[in-house]
């Protein structure tokens, strides 16, 4: 069904080359416009935060708290707003988008909370002789302009969860958003202008140029994005020698066992596979089930997924962009040529880019659906003989972002937990990862590399460390500088034997 309500702030520009138009999901319709920045005014962007920065570096983390707990009361007065921009560019329904100013204002709480003591110099214990005569620091100082890459499927908060940690830990922050989905982004952008906050975060918005200008001129890159992409960022990271952090593709695995709760399980991956139309890094991608509970959890799951109302104000929305919905299309119209049955959905709904919510089942591991990453509303559900093949097929892939285990026995789903090849897992839920700030969210294998979140991490990731050392005692020269002698030899690795070995090698 389509919606026509454009929020007052979105961006409208006037026709022209340099300007990037952006239309509604669901009916095609122009909802706003912003700048289509050129390589030249990107780097020009950059160069201008960097020269911003050194003086938010200086500024001492209680004041960049200040400006962040500012901003965060910016984003909860306009929270309406953004959430209806996000709504309407990217066709998720208005409760999920709703969701995303709150996650953005919860999360700049529990990081403005721990940045005193997660930035502050640390004073590690000395080890050794040559070590104790000295007093120890780890400073963390930032590595200066952050590019933060972000994708359209959670166009306000997915940039905000790398956006806030840089800014607090004193970097300033170009935000490059998806072209399909830069409104939001660019209006929340605008709105650190508008606390008066120092100029350090910007929005360069535009198409692959633009994401390639940022790559090639900030001194830290944070993608979201497709496998595909981050393998060709890292590669431009490596040769500049400048740090990037990746989260890439996934294809989440759930495994039910005999002894869950079905009916919960069920209510689980309805919602794990379908919110946001599926398309969710950590959203639940494919079933695992144990024979003994198969067909009842099976019913279960069709019940749920019949419950779903598919409209804007509904439970499901439409697919964001036209070539996702055709990678959903191909995925299972693959399956169902292959000898797989769809028992709900499995088209298009012929509303806009709506695909049908889909439950999958006699599907094998020969398809693409339980192998390529399907970013959408289907759920493709597997009967395995124990916890064994489970596990074994849920490793066999090459993504390895997060899981689900379902079991009313903590203890086993443990055993299974810490086997499974994936960053997270979840004990009868699912995505609850995604919003515990205080544990990372990393990828395995093809999923990514290093984290977003994980508490003190989340900061320090955008620092460098420089380590001092000062001495306990003023010496006119140390023991073991020149000039060597026969007598200083061996008082000296006397000494340092009698330190470094163990039982009797001591006086040996």
């Amino acid at each position: 069904m389509p919606t026509s309500t454009t929020p007052s702030d979105v961006t409208r520009m006037p026709p022209g080359p340099d300007v990037l138009r952006v239309k509604n999901p669901y009916d095609g319709s122009e909802i706003g416009s912003v700048p289509a920045l050129d390589r030249s005014a990107t780097e020009a962007l950059v160069a201008r935060l960097g020269a911003a920065q050194p003086a938010w570096a200086d500024l001492p983390v209680a004041d960049r708290v200040r400006w962040l707990e500012r901003y965060r009361d910016w984003v909860l007065d306009h929270r309406v707003s953004l959430a209806e921009t996000v709504h309407l560019e990217s066709g998720k329904v208005r409760h999920e988008a709703l969701a995303e100013p709150v996650i953005v204002a919860d999360l700049i709480n529990y990081l403005c909370r721990i940045a005193p003591s997660a930035l502050g110099d640390r004073t590690p214990a000395p080890h050794g002789m040559l070590g104790m005569s000295k007093r120890l620091r780890v400073q963390l100082r930032p590595v200066g302009v952050v590019g933060v890459i972000s994708p359209w499927n959670f166009p306000l908060a997915m940039a905000f969860m790398d956006a806030v940690p840089a800014l607090l830990a004193g970097c300033a922050v170009v935000t490059k958003p998806s072209e399909e989905t830069p409104l939001s982004l660019h209006r929340a952008v605008a709105g650190w202008e508008e606390i008066g906050a120092p100029p350090v975060l910007g929005c360069a918005t535009g198409g692959p140029d633009v994401g390639r200008a940022v790559v090639d001129t900030v001194d830290f890159i944070q993608f979201t994005g497709s496998t595909r992409t981050g393998r060709s960022v890292a590669a431009a990271a490596a040769e500049r020698l400048v740090p990037c952090s990746l989260e890439l593709g996934g294809k989440d695995a759930m495994i039910v066992l005999a002894d869950a709760d079905l009916a919960k399980a069920a209510r689980g991956a309805a919602w794990g596979g379908m919110s946001n139309s599926g398309q969710t890094c950590v959203g639940v991608e494919r079933v695992y089930v144990e024979s003994a509970v198969y067909a009842d959890f099976v019913r279960h799951l069709v019940a749920e997924v019949g419950l779903l109302e598919q409209r804007p104000d509904g439970d499901v929305g439409s697919m964001t962009t036209a070539a996702q919905l055709e990678v959903v299309r191909a995925q299972v119209g693959d399956a169902v040529a292959r000898g797989a049955r769809a028992l709900t959905g499995g088209h298009p709904t012929g509303r806009g880019l709506e695909f049908a919510p889909t439950v999958l089942v006699d599907v094998d591991h020969g398809m693409e659906v339980l192998n390529e990453e399907t970013f959408g509303p289907v759920l493709p559900v597997v009967e395995v003989r124990d916890a064994d093949e489970a596990v074994r097929l849920a490793n066999a892939s090459v993504y390895g972002l997060s899981a689900s285990v379902w079991t009313r026995d903590t203890t086993r789903f443990r055993a299974v937990a810490d086997r499974l090849e994936v960053g997270a897992v979840n004990h009868n839920d699912v995505m609850s990862n995604l919003l515990s700030f205080a544990i990372p969210q990393s990828g395995w294998k093809a999923s990514g590399l290093g984290a977003r979140f994980g508490g003190p991490e989340a900061l320090q990731k955008f620092c460098r460390p420089r380590a001092t050392t000062e001495p306990r005692v003023a010496l006119s020269s140390e023991p073991n500088w020149f000039p060597y002698s026969a007598l200083r030899s061996t008082l000296t690795h006397g000494v340092l034997k009698a330190t470094v070995a163990r039982g009797l090698r001591r006086i040996r």
